[in-house]
């Protein structure tokens, strides 16, 4: 989402950094630049004059005009008053305390993602150790209903939902009785919506907030409406009560404005951003990791997170000691390559190292690239992947063949392959071990 927004950052934050000393029309001139960069971004006009104004009041002190790295305190002061506008410190969520279950209520507008993310939501939590049960209260939308139950046998997760013609307070009421009967700890209550903000809506929700008292009240905003996404957050946290906003498709093609632009103006933190269309595509926000990728310093953090979350300890220890006793063969590659699909995108996995989010752009990453490659792996037999130096002309016509691909694809896998095999015996010779670890080599 944020691809376009980083780069001018990351072209302005380079200038800065060139200046030996920095005068205050070098800080006037780069924020223009980052004023224009913000309204092209379509963060809320406001937002971005207060914003500026609290960077210009840092950075035309004396402390960072007569500094030894002026440009880079200024870089610092950027960060941080971004770190603050995204809502500054990471808050998680709250839970009830026991016995009584903890309710989390989703409200927002129809179409923002609400039923989808009630999934994500349980299957997060179930993985955590929690008891969800999720209750369809959506009654207005078509289908809704069936939508959350296929969700729930997806991430086997039990969903209450109502009888014929039942009102949303009480199938609630209802689903909190069950959740309490079946000893489930964590109740998640999908609400319905409509096209736009009104009093029929707002009153529906604010009466089922004060029947079942959630824990937690989350707005859900698609993040490609932009500032209207911000409108509609402030206006359910002025006449509901918002206690959190979680967005959905941070992944998608949008300027950004509505995340730069909600904690301002509707006076709700980011909790979570939905970051792609798989059930686990959902993450904690955090405002510091954030604000680093907006400025193309990376987010390493998340990336080694996710890292641990995907990939097995056992099976990251069998492929060290492969790898350094170069015994390190495809079936250990087709491991990686499947435990590195569960990280998500690769464009979003790149995006986290620094300095190469802004590198992104027009460069093809094939999506299907890796699928390929898992397809002339799997077009090999036990033999050829334990010993590919067996694979000659034939047997490679072959794999090419079974796995639709052409035959140089499968001669630079190969080829690849046979690179990195060198290249772990050198770095294994006596004395050279211990020197930058090992690669991953996918």
């Amino acid at each position: 989402m944020f691809t376009q927004l980083t780069e001018r950052f990351e072209g302005i934050l380079k200038t800065l950094r060139g200046h030996g000393k920095v005068s205050e029309k070098n800080i006037q001139d780069a924020l223009k630049e980052v004023r224009r960069a913000l309204l092209e971004a379509d963060v809320n006009y406001k937002v971005v004059k207060e914003f500026l104004d609290e960077v210009q009041a840092e950075s035309v002190g004396e402390k960072v005009l007569q500094s030894v790295t002026p440009g880079q305190q200024i870089i610092k002061i950027i960060h941080d008053r971004m770190v603050h506008l995204l809502g500054g410190q990471h808050r998680p969520v709250r839970f009830a305390k026991h016995p009584a279950p903890t309710v989390w209520m989703l409200v927002g507008l129809q179409g923002s993602g609400k039923t989808t993310t009630c999934g994500k939501l349980a299957a997060r939590f179930a993985k955590a150790g929690r008891k969800p049960l999720m209750v369809a209260c959506d009654l207005a939308r078509p289908a809704a209903v069936e939508q959350l139950v296929r969700l729930g046998k997806q991430i086997n997760v039990p969903v209450h939902t109502g009888a014929a013609g039942a009102k949303p307070i009480n199938v609630a009421v209802a689903g909190l009785a069950a959740a309490t009967a079946a000893h489930s700890d964590l109740v998640i209550l999908d609400t319905a919506g409509r096209l736009h903000v009104n009093d029929e809506l707002m009153q529906e929700v604010a009466a089922l907030k004060g029947r079942v008292h959630p824990t937690e009240t989350f707005f859900v905003a698609d993040a490609m409406t932009g500032q209207d996404a911000v409108t509609s957050a402030k206006a359910f946290t002025e006449r509901v009560g918002v206690d959190g906003v979680i967005f959905t498709k941070l992944d998608g093609d949008a300027r950004g404005g509505a995340a730069l632009s909600v904690v301002k103006v509707a006076g709700a933190p980011i909790l979570f951003a939905g970051v792609g269309e798989k059930i686990e595509d959902l993450e904690p926000f955090h405002p510091d990791r954030m604000a680093a990728r907006i400025l193309g310093m990376g987010d390493v953090v998340t990336l080694v997170e996710k890292a641990q979350e995907a990939v097995d300890a056992k099976l990251a220890q069998k492929w060290e000691e492969k790898l350094r006793k170069a015994q390190f063969d495809f079936e250990d590659v087709l491991e990686q390559l499947k435990q590195l699909e569960k990280m998500g995108p690769l464009e979003s996995v790149l995006g986290m190292i620094p300095g190469v989010g802004g590198k992104l752009k027009g460069l093809a990453v094939d999506p299907q690239a890796q699928k390929r490659t898992e397809a002339i792996i799997l077009s090999m037999t036990p033999q050829e992947r334990r010993q590919p130096e067996i694979l000659n002309g034939s047997r490679r016509q072959r794999i090419a063949h079974g796995s639709g691909t052409s035959i140089q694809e499968v001669n630079r896998l190969i080829k690849q392959f046979g690179m990195m095999q060198k290249m772990m015996k050198t770095l294994n010779k006596p004395g050279r071990r211990g020197r930058g670890g090992i690669p991953f080599p996918v």
